[in-house]
């Protein structure tokens, strides 16, 4: 299950400082950024080499080139082949060089989907009707790989869980891979007839429609996969040596950088062993170079687990065997030379390999898991170093030579700031501060980094905001919000922007929690969520509610915590099963019962429901609607396709069943977001809710009157 970004602005955490009580900041400048405290730093893309970033002014949106040394720009060009554009136009295919004239590639009544140009620039690959097909640039000859495509069989065309899960929703359900040599696409075979169908129904139109989903929920029969090669200039689809039949997963395979071999990430249904294989595109043969079991699930890497050398002897792998993420120097051959990383932190990104004086330099939350620093290491794992600076979070952007590195830096009394050092950690000079000349003029609800102990060892991290002129003699009521999936921590000691300034004005408290297997503390905390999802989530946020509750500052009859996706899941949870602890709940398209999500997500944590009935039983909303109190909303899109509104609808049926009280908001065309005319509408519906059982008054005048709420009122 993903994060889903909606654009409810109540929600976003301000992290400030308190300053110069001089003036208050407005609702525009909260809601519409008018005046703004602060001002957008260029855009860094990347390096033209290992002496020169590239930055788009801000001023005239145009690229330059920028010396690290004297700082002097240049106008930047991009190299001609990055120059070339492929795209569409009335579902065919286009490719245009620089200012050119488009050139039309494809002329056909079926629409082509994912045109991909292949590495030399003279192909671009697609999928029609679920075949996949390339066309030659200069000649315009179309080639057909694959003829057997229909509505349950997919050629380069994802299955939906592998779109959702696997490969992930970026790829626009793209399965097909271009060798770096040009000469081969690898692709996926999906068969998706034993998959149950799932009816998804819009209700526009006299007789509305009906999208017919193959979604294997937990338990169902997964989609039959092979992985094939065929050669750029057409020719007998070679199949790697796999047997379809078997009950398997496959990973984002990743070509070695002379093309030579796909690397194949594999794991079984139960996805407690991972298996890597080097596989021939010549003959389909396979060899296993890397084998990894673990007693609760092993994950498959969207980002490249592996990285290999090219030196073409090596490559450094990723894993949380230990409870902790670390790199690993393995021979191709699959031997393990030593742990380059190791110790009770995690390893994050791969930003550079120096290869010539056997160095890796990478990102990790080492000094505290709230935030990223940047270091250097020796292959050996010797002479670990931290080349950025201070209590910030850092994003980092390394010289293509590795000798500089930019850091794009905050924290939560922070604004970005900007800075240029070399790869020893040396600040070469500052590039940019974010915050405005006037920033310091204004009062704001004090943010601070903090912990919550629980009675078992447990710190939890968190990020409070207090209303703004606090006084510890009065009672605020508190807003909590969450999202509560394994490993998807949102706590960060990092610039959150001003966007809950409004409701620190109005007097109330905002504060993010994350739990033991939020990530913060390693796949050993995040493991603890192994068959029984909503324990350890509930268990922490509860200990949170009341630490909270025990201030003399807390009106502890108004506590509202929310969330959307798997916060909403947690949201309902603690309505229910934490019903003591927490009096308000606003959720967004919650999972109710994990026997109505998807296969791959949901049994990676809690095995099938067969397996395991008890503790899907457990992790159920519906289980504990008798103890359902307080007031809870909940929002869903009619037309989610990865959190059925079926969810919603069977928790609604037990509510209606008990007799309790609640509220329900139906976005008609939704999907596991909405925007558009929606947006406003869900942001002055929270903003009700929020006045109405936190604050108990109306929502002032200005609040109705504002700019961004405008398209829900107009009649």
């Amino acid at each position: 299950m993903k994060k889903t970004v909606l654009f409810c602005l109540s929600l976003v955490l301000y992290t400030g400082v308190v300053q110069a009580q001089q003036k208050k900041l407005t609702l525009q400048q909260i809601y519409e950024g008018q005046p703004s405290l602060t001002r957008s730093l260029n855009t860094i893309v990347g390096w033209s080499d290992n002496n020169n970033y590239i930055e788009v002014d801000g001023a005239d949106r145009k690229l330059y080139a920028v010396d690290v040394k004297s700082g002097a720009k240049s106008p930047y060009t991009p190299p001609p082949k990055s120059n070339v554009s492929l795209f569409m136009r009335d579902s065919e295919i286009y490719i245009q060089y620089g200012k050119d004239d488009a050139k039309r590639l494809t002329n056909n009544k079926d629409e082509e989907k994912n045109p991909t140009l292949s590495p030399d620039g003279k192909y671009a690959a697609f999928t029609r009707n679920n075949d996949l097909y390339a066309v030659e640039v200069s000649t315009g000859k179309e080639i057909r790989y694959t003829t057997d495509g229909t509505d349950v069989i997919y050629n380069g065309w994802s299955s939906w869980v592998y779109y959702e899960e696997i490969l992930g929703r970026a790829t626009n359900y793209k399965a097909f891979w271009w060798s770096p040599d040009s000469k081969h696409l690898a692709f996926m075979h999906f068969d998706d007839t034993k998959v149950p169908m799932f009816p998804i129904n819009g209700s526009t139109g006299q007789h509305g429609y009906t999208e017919k989903t193959r979604y294997p929920k937990a338990g169902d029969p997964n989609p039959e996969v092979k992985v094939g090669f065929v050669p750029t200039t057409g020719g007998r689809v070679i199949w790697a040596d796999f047997n379809e039949k078997d009950d398997q997963y496959f990973g984002t395979p990743y070509w070695s950088f002379d093309g030579s071999n796909l690397m194949v990430q594999w794991v079984n249904r139960g996805q407690d062993n991972l298996k890597f294989y080097s596989v021939n595109p010549l003959s389909g043969e396979k060899k296993q170079i890397y084998d990894e079991k673990q007693p609760s699930w092993v994950d498959l890497d969207h980002d490249g687990r592996i990285a290999y050398l090219k030196d073409n002897k090596h490559y450094i792998l990723k894993s949380d065997k230990t409870g902790w993420a670390h790199y690993y120097l393995y021979k191709l051959d699959g031997t393990l030379l030593n742990p380059v990383t190791s110790g009770k932190w995690q390893v994050t990104n791969l930003e550079y390999v120096d290869e010539k004086n056997k160095v890796i330099y990478f990102t990790a939350r080492k000094e505290a898991s709230t935030r990223t620093d940047f270091y250097s290491v020796g292959y050996n794992g010797k002479n670990l170093k931290r080349l950025t600076f201070g209590d910030y979070n850092h994003q980092v952007m390394i010289s293509e030579g590795g000798s500089y590195f930019i850091t794009t830096y905050s924290n939560v009394t922070t604004p970005p700031k900007r800075t240029l050092l070399n790869n020893k950690g040396t600040i070469i000079k500052e590039l940019g501060d974010s915050k405005s000349a006037d920033f310091g003029q204004y009062s704001f609800g004090k943010t601070e980094m903090i912990a919550i102990p629980t009675d078992d060892g447990y710190n939890l991290p968190a990020v409070i905001t207090y209303p703004t002129d606090f006084d510890q003699n009065k009672k605020y009521p508190v807003v909590m919000s969450i999202y509560g999936g394994p490993n998807a921590g949102s706590v960060n000691n990092s610039w959150k922007g001003i966007g809950g300034q409004w409701w620190a004005s109005e007097g109330i408290i905002q504060i993010a929690v994350d739990h033991r297997a939020s990530g913060q503390f390693g796949k050993e905390g995040v493991a603890l969520m192994h068959r029984n999802l909503g324990e350890w989530e509930m268990k922490d946020y509860t200990t949170a509610a009341r630490w909270l509750k025990a201030k003399s500052w807390v009106d502890n009859k108004k506590l509202l915590i929310t969330g959307h996706s798997y916060g909403g899941y947690m949201t309902c949870l603690a309505l229910t099963m934490g019903a003591d602890d927490f009096d308000f709940g606003y959720a967004g398209a919650p999972v109710t019962s994990w026997e109505l999500y998807d296969t791959n997500y949901t049994e990676r944590f809690m095995d099938t429901p067969q397996e395991n009935p008890e503790g899907y039983k457990k992790a159920s909303v519906l289980s504990y609607v008798d103890n359902y109190k307080g007031l809870l909303r909940i929002m869903h899109g009619d037309m989610d396709d990865n959190v059925h509104i079926q969810n919603t609808i069977q928790l609604v049926d037990k509510l209606q069943n008990a007799n309790k009280h609640f509220e329900l908001m139906i976005y008609p065309g939704g999907r596991h977001g909405w925007g558009g005319p929606k947006t406003p509408h869900d942001m002055a519906e929270r903003f009700r809710f929020y006045y109405q059982n936190l604050l108990n008054k109306p929502v002032p005048a200005e609040i109705t009157n504002m700019r961004v709420l405008q398209t829900s009122t107009r009649k």
